[in-house]
């Protein structure tokens, strides 16, 4: 399997770089189970390979968006394949790979366990096969109790086994952020069903917070918050907050919107507006018709989607400490400090540059997926910028966009797809090929500004 290939075998001189290896081993994996969606054994009236090839990474990327109906085009075979396809790409394809090699007994050569460990943000002093074990069960303990939850409504509405196999396909989709749904119009029928918005949200929360903090936290469970890393404080309070922000300003601009809040009640309105804060975040399901939302309102799903979960996550976007360090680092410049500084720590310098770097690669991947969608689709400039930022954020929530696309504007969303989820400063590492050099230049300002 491409996947495995031992890098000492490959020359110093040839070696591939962290970025390159990460892209190539999602694209071993991508291709191949794209062109398997293709056959009959898969789906009901057959998938093109174009088609194939857009859900395949939609699946693989966890991002939701599709271009034909899941709980209607796909045979029982082909749901389980979509299933495996949401596991594989919210556990990562390097934590697949290492996984494979523990199974067949081989060994990991340190530059792979490195490129691991950086996939995982792990130091080195980390146990990987320990850790891997232990992400690996906690990912699968999660699915099963949120299937088993989701379970308790589905099964009288759709009987024992379909409902058992439905509250399981939900359960992989939520928890490794895919927003995949067997249902129609996605979980709209839910819209005031406590349980299933909760278990749902519960189970993308917990994937998007990220796996290096719920390992954090299960360590330091009983020393305090003190104790965690620094990166853990930061999801732990910006989570909440955004959710709380997104909720507010969904339910104050859509409680008038006869096509989305108005027509529910009071407690279901705040229900909603809770669950699409949470989903945009990544998640892509929805409770509510998203193209009927008013403009400010999918500016503000805009934002969230942008910002996306956290790093190591399930999720996708910028990344809410990314987030955080450009806001904060902003705030430090315009109050004219040489530091950094967040909950009593200085962030290194490198760290900073990197989150900007990271910033202003994705508004350039950004720009330029939207120049050539808007190219190849005769569409509003706000479905475009919708369906362009969902896709880059591995989102999967949709203004209707994905499903009138041409054959290059799928292959266009498909390009935005894999950015998103290998990640904009990945793919950038990979063509800049960046070169040490000794030399040194003499210092002179620009003006900015």
């Amino acid at each position: 399997m491409t996947i495995l290939f031992n890098l000492k075998n490959i020359k110093d001189k040839k070696r591939w770089s962290e970025p390159r290896v990460i892209l190539f081993s999602f694209l071993a994996i991508l291709f191949p189970l794209a062109v398997l969606l293709t056959f009959p054994v898969f789906s009901v009236s057959g998938l093109s390979l174009v088609d194939a090839l857009f859900t395949a990474t939609s699946a693989i990327s966890v991002t939701g968006l599709g271009v034909v109906d899941a709980g209607t085009h796909f045979t029982l075979a082909g749901k389980v394949l979509l299933m495996i396809l949401m596991q594989i790409g919210g556990l990562g394809q390097m934590t697949l790979s290492a996984i494979l090699l523990y199974m067949f007994g081989l060994r990991m050569s340190l530059r792979q366990q490195s490129i691991t460990r950086e996939a995982l943000g792990q130091s080195k002093r980390v146990n990987l096969p320990r850790l891997i074990k232990h992400i690996i069960i906690f990912a699968f303990l999660t699915e099963i109790l949120g299937g088993l939850f989701l379970s308790f409504r589905f099964v009288p509405i759709l009987g024992w086994k379909e409902g058992i196999f439905s509250a399981v396909f939900h359960a992989v989709s939520a928890f490794n952020n895919a927003g995949f749904s067997l249902f129609s119009n996605n979980l709209m029928d839910f819209s005031g069903d406590v349980t299933v918005n909760f278990t749902i949200a519960g189970l993308f929360i917990l994937g998007g917070i990220g796996f290096t903090v719920i390992s954090d936290i299960y360590v330091n469970i009983f020393r305090g918050f003190q104790h965690l890393q620094l990166h853990s404080k930061i999801m732990i309070i910006a989570t909440p907050s955004l959710l709380l922000v997104g909720t507010v300003l969904i339910w104050f601009l859509e409680k008038d919107n006869v096509h989305t809040l108005a027509f529910l009640s009071f407690g279901d309105q705040w229900l909603a507006a809770f669950f699409q804060s949470a989903t945009a975040r990544t998640a892509g399901f929805n409770t509510i018709q998203i193209d009927d939302f008013t403009n400010p309102a999918l500016l503000v799903l805009m934002v969230l989607m942008l910002i996306g979960a956290g790093s190591t996550s399930t999720g996708g976007g910028i990344k809410v400490s990314t987030f955080v360090v450009a806001m904060l680092s902003t705030l430090s410049f315009l109050r004219q400090n040489e530091k950094v500084v967040i909950l009593k720590r200085s962030v290194p310098w490198s760290t900073v540059t990197k989150c900007l770097a990271i910033i202003v690669v994705s508004f350039v991947v950004l720009i330029g997926a939207m120049f050539a969608l808007m190219l190849t689709e005769d569409a509003p400039i706000s479905m475009v910028m919708f369906e362009i930022i969902s896709a880059f954020a591995t989102v999967g929530l949709s203004s209707g966009l994905s499903a009138e696309l041409s054959e290059p504007g799928k292959l266009i969303i498909v390009i935005v797809m894999i950015i998103g989820r290998i990640g904009p400063l990945t793919l950038a590492y990979m063509l800049a090929r960046p070169k040490p050099t000794l030399l040194r230049y003499p210092t002179e300002d620009v003006f900015a500004g």
